[in-house]
C-alpha cells in the first residue's frame, strides 16, 4: 500500500486517447511497469485508428521518442523522412514565386529533422504497445472528478468511478476537466481557417517539403510515402495544409470539384504534373490558445487541453508529445523515490517543465503567422530581405533546423532517445 495515497497502487487516468495521451500512458507503464496502474478513458478507442487519414509532421525529436518506447520500427517503412525544405514568398497572382530560403533536411548532417507519418498508423502502432504494456484503455469518456484528499474520484461517463492519484486532462482545447478545475484559458482567433488534404501528384516530390507564404496565410506542401499500385505503378502524395481566411472557406469547399481543383493548383503549382484529391478537403478554424496553469490539485493538462498554437510550423502534435516526455519522467522520477505522483511540487515541476517551451513557440508561430500574413509592401520587402539574409548563413540555418527538430541537450529524456 502507498502511504502518500492510501491505495493499494497508485493509479493515474489519463482522460483522452489522443497520440499525446497515448504516448505518456505508454511510457509511464514501460518505466514503471506494476508499480502503478495506468489507465486511458476515451470513447474513440472503439474505433478502427487506421480509419484516419490526417497526417502530421514528426520532429526529430518526437522520433527518438517513440523508437525509446519501441513503437517507431513498425512505422519506420510508413513514414516519409523531409529531405529539404524550401520557402517562398509571393501573391496568388504573381507569375514567379522566387525561392528565398532554402534548408537541408538533415539535423547534424545524419538525421532527418521530420518525417511525415499519417495519425492511423501512429495511432495504431501506439494502442498495440499499450495493450502489450498493460495500460488499461476503456473505451468511455470521463465527465468530471471530485478531490478526496491525497486522491480524486474520477466520474465515468458510463456512471463508474475510479480513484486516482493523478487525473490527466488530454481532452482537447476545449478540456471539460480543465474547466471544471477553475484552469483559466487566454485565447484568441486568427480569422483563418486550416484546410487539410492528401493530393495525388504526377511526379516524385523527392521528399521536399514546401512553405507558400500568401497574403492568406501559409500553403504548406509536405511529402508523404509513395503507394504501390496493383498495376504495378506508383501513386505520388503529399499532404497539404492550406490557410485561407475564414469567410472565404465556405465558398471554396461548397465550390464544384473542378473548381475547387483549380483553386489548388493556384497555389500548388504545376511542378509536380496533374494533381487529384485523395482525401477530401477538410477545414478548421485556427486559433491561439493558452492555459493559464498546466496544472491544478492532482490534475494536469497534457496537448491541446494545455495549449493551441498555428500550424504554420507544424508543431501543435511535437509540442503535445513534448509535454507527455516531461510529464512521464517527471511523475517516473518522483514514484521512485516514493513520492505522490499527484503531489503539489511534483506537478509544480512540469509546469515549470512546459511553461517556457510553450510560451516561446506560441510566440513564435503567432508572430510568424502575422507577419507573412499580410500584403503590406514596405513589411513584404522587409521580411524577404531577412529571409535572403538567413539563407546566407549557414549557422543561423543550423541553429533554425536544430529547433524544428526539437533537439536539445536541455529535453527530457525520451526526447534524447533514452529510456526512462
Amino acid at each position: 500500500m502507498s502511504a502518500a495515497t492510501g491505495m493499494e497502487r497508485p493509479r493515474i487516468v489519463i482522460a483522452g486517447g489522443g497520440l499525446a495521451g497515448l504516448s505518456l500512458a505508454l511510457a509511464l507503464k514501460q518505466a514503471l511497469a506494476d508499480g502503478v496502474d495506468v489507465v486511458m478513458c476515451d470513447p474513440a478507442l472503439r474505433r478502427d485508428p487506421h480509419g484516419d487519414k490526417r497526417s502530421y509532421a514528426i520532429a526529430a525529436a518526437a522520433r527518438r521518442m517513440l523508437e525509446a518506447l519501441g513503437t517507431w520500427p513498425g512505422i519506420a517503412d510508413r513514414a516519409q523522412p523531409i529531405l529539404d525544405m524550401v520557402i517562398t514568398d509571393s501573391r496568388l497572382q504573381d507569375p514567379v514565386r522566387p525561392t528565398f530560403l532554402t534548408f537541408a533536411g538533415e539535423v547534424d548532417g545524419h538525421e532527418p529533422f521530420a518525417h511525415m507519418v499519417t495519425a492511423g498508423d501512429l495511432t495504431a502502432a501506439l494502442l498495440e504497445a499499450c495493450r502489450e504494456s498493460g495500460v488499461d484503455l476503456r473505451a468511455e469518456g470521463v465527465k468530471g472528478f471530485a478531490l478526496q484528499g491525497a486522491r480524486t474520484n474520477v466520474a465515468l461517463a458510463q456512471g463508474g468511478s475510479l480513484t486516482a492519484s493523478l487525473l490527466v486532462a488530454a481532452d482537447g482545447a476545449r478540456s471539460r476537466l480543465r474547466e471544471q478545475a477553475g484552469i483559466g484559458w487566454i485565447s484568441w482567433p486568427y480569422r483563418q481557417s486550416g484546410i487539410v488534404a492528401t493530393i495525388a501528384h504526377e511526379r516524385d516530390h523527392e521528399g521536399r517539403a514546401v512553405e507558400h507564404f500568401l497574403p492568406s496565410g501559409p500553403f504548406a506542401i509536405l511529402p508523404l510515402k509513395d503507394e504501390p499500385q496493383a498495376d504495378g505503378s506508383i501513386r505520388h502524395r503529399s499532404s497539404i495544409v492550406w490557410t485561407e481566411r475564414a469567410d472565404a472557406v465556405s465558398a471554396l469547399l461548397e465550390s464544384h470539384p473542378e473548381d475547387l481543383l483549380v483553386e489548388l493548383e493556384r497555389r500548388f503549382g504545376l511542378q509536380l504534373g496533374k494533381l487529384s484529391f485523395e482525401t477530401r478537403p477538410q477545414a478548421f478554424p485556427l486559433s491561439f490558445g493558452v492555459a493559464r496553469s498546466f496544472v491544478a490539485e492532482r490534475l494536469a493538462l497534457l496537448g491541446d487541453a494545455a495549449h493551441v498554437i498555428h500550424p504554420i510550423a507544424g508543431q501543435g502534435l511535437n509540442l503535445g508529445l513534448h509535454d507527455a516526455a516531461a510529464l512521464a519522467e517527471t511523475v517516473t522520477d518522483a514514484m521512485r523515490l516514493g513520492m505522490d505522483p499527484g503531489a503539489a511540487d511534483v506537478l509544480d515541476r512540469y509546469e515549470r517543465a512546459r511553461r517556457a517551451d510553450i510560451t516561446a513557440m506560441g510566440v513564435m508561430t503567432d508572430g510568424l503567422n502575422r507577419l507573412f500574413s499580410n500584403d503590406v509592401l514596405p513589411v513584404r520587402l522587409i521580411r524577404d530581405l531577412g529571409l535572403g539574409l538567413v539563407d546566407r548563413m549557414p549557422g543561423l540555418k543550423r541553429f533554425f533546423i536544430r529547433e524544428a527538430a526539437g533537439v536539445s541537450e536541455r529535453q527530457p529524456r525520451l526526447l534524447r532517445g533514452e529510456a526512462l
